[in-house]
C-alpha cells in the first residue's frame, strides 16, 4: 500500500555534473523537489574540448560530500528523515558512476535505508511525472549529448524504443560543431545563441533520413557537410558564423520533427484512439528554445500535447534520479548493495 509520502535522497554523477536533490512524492503523485543542487565540472574539462573521464570522476570525489550536505540542509531534513538513497546507475561514464553509487550504498547502509539503483535516461523520461503528474503512456523524445531515441513509455519500468540513432547523438553533433567554429565547451547553448543573429537559408544542409517511415536518426553527415562549407569559406567571419549556426540549428530541427512526426504515426497505431495523445520531450537538447518551439507547433498540428520539463531538469540533475526512486521505492521495487553499475 503506498504511503502518505515518500522523501527520497538522489545523486547524479553519470557526466560532468556532481548533483544531490531530496525529493518528496505525496500519495496524490506530486512531487516537491525540496533540494536540488549542482555542481558543473565545466572549468575543469575546458581545456581539453569536451570531459576527460578521470578528471570527471576525481572531481565527483572532490565535492560529493558537500554537495549531499548542502542538499540536506536547502531541503531541512537529514539522513534519518528521508525514506531511501537513490543513485544513477548508468549509462554514464563509469568511474563517476561508481562514485555516486558507492557513496549512495554507503548512506542507504548506514541509515539502513532502501538503495534504489536508476536508470539515467529512465529518469530524464519520467521528469514530467514530477513537474506535470503526467503519467505513462505516452510517446518520448530523448536528446541530450549521450543519446537521441524515440520511444514509448508505456508504463514505469516498460519501454518500447521506436527510433534511435544511427551514428552521433543531436547533444554530441551541437558540441561537435560548436568546437569545429570555435566556440568553448559546452558550445551547444552558444550555437543557438548565435544562431538567433544569423541566416538560417544561406547555407544549403543535408537532412539525413527525412522522409523514411522508421523514426531512426542520423547526424554524421550533416555535422560533416557544415565543416566543408566551413572549410571552404575559410577564413571565418563573424556573420559566416551566425549562418553557419543559423542553418545548422534549422537543418536538426527539421531533422527532428520529421522523425518525431514518423513516430507519433506508430504510437497512434499502436496504442489506439482510446489513449491520449502525449508527446515528451526530455535531455540537454530540449532546452534549446527554437526546437521546443518548433516541436510545439508539430505536436499541435498532429494532435498531440506538448509537454517539456523546466530547462534546469532538462539537464543532468538528481531532482530525476529522487523522483524516479521514490517511484520505485512506492511499487517495492529496491536494488540489492552489490548492484553492479
Amino acid at each position: 500500500m503506498p504511503r502518505d509520502t515518500l522523501t527520497i535522497l538522489g545523486i547524479e554523477s553519470s557526466c560532468d555534473e556532481t548533483a544531490a536533490s531530496v525529493v518528496r512524492k505525496s500519495r496524490s503523485g506530486h512531487g516537491e523537489i525540496l533540494s536540488n543542487v549542482v555542481h558543473s565540472q565545466i572549468e575543469e574539462h575546458a581545456d581539453f574540448g569536451g570531459v576527460v573521464p578521470e578528471i570527471a570522476a576525481r572531481a565527483h570525489v572532490e565535492v560529493m560530500d558537500s554537495i549531499i550536505a548542502k542538499s540536506f540542509e536547502d531541503a531541512g531534513v537529514d539522513l534519518n528523515q528521508i525514506d531511501g538513497v537513490a543513485a544513477t546507475a548508468g549509462p554514464g561514464l563509469i568511474g563517476g558512476l561508481i562514485v555516486g553509487m558507492v557513496t549512495a550504498k554507503t548512506l542507504a547502509a548506514m541509515s539502513r535505508k532502501p538503495f534504489l539503483a536508476v536508470n539515467h535516461l529512465e529518469g530524464h523520461v519520467l521528469t514530467v511525472g514530477m513537474t506535470d503528474q503526467l503519467l505513462p503512456p505516452y510517446l518520448v523524445l530523448l536528446v541530450s549529448g549521450g543519446h537521441t531515441q524515440l520511444l514509448i513509455a508505456h508504463d514505469i519500468g516498460h519501454y518500447e524504443t521506436l527510433g534511435t540513432t544511427i551514428d552521433d547523438a543531436v547533444g554530441e553533433a551541437f558540441d561537435k560543431t560548436a568546437k569545429l567554429l570555435g566556440f568553448p565547451y559546452p558550445g551547444g547553448p552558444l550555437i543557438e545563441e548565435c544562431a538567433a543573429q544569423g541566416d538560417p537559408s544561406r547555407f544549403e544542409l543535408p537532412r539525413p533520413m527525412l522522409g523514411r517511415s522508421e523514426p531512426d536518426f542520423s547526424f554524421s553527415g550533416l555535422k560533416t557537410a557544415l565543416r566543408r562549407i566551413a572549410e571552404n569559406h575559410a577564413p571565418l567571419h563573424e556573420g559566416d558564423i551566425a549562418d553557419l549556426c543559423a542553418s545548422f540549428q534549422c537543418a536538426v530541427t527539421d531533422c527532428l520533427k520529421d522523425r518525431v512526426a514518423a513516430a507519433m504515426a506508430i504510437y497512434k497505431q499502436k496504442l489506439g484512439a482510446q489513449i491520449a495523445n502525449n508527446l515528451v520531450v526530455a535531455g540537454g537538447v530540449a532546452a534549446n528554445e527554437h526546437i521546443r518551439s518548433s516541436l510545439t507547433q508539430l505536436a499541435a498540428d498532429n494532435g498531440f500535447r506538448l509537454y517539456v520539463p523546466p530547462s534546469e531538469l532538462c539537464t543532468d540533475n538528481a531532482a530525476m534520479i529522487a523522483w524516479t526512486g521514490a517511484l520505485k521505492l512506492d511499487r517495492g521495487i529496491t536494488n540489492p548493495l552489490d548492484f553492479v553499475a
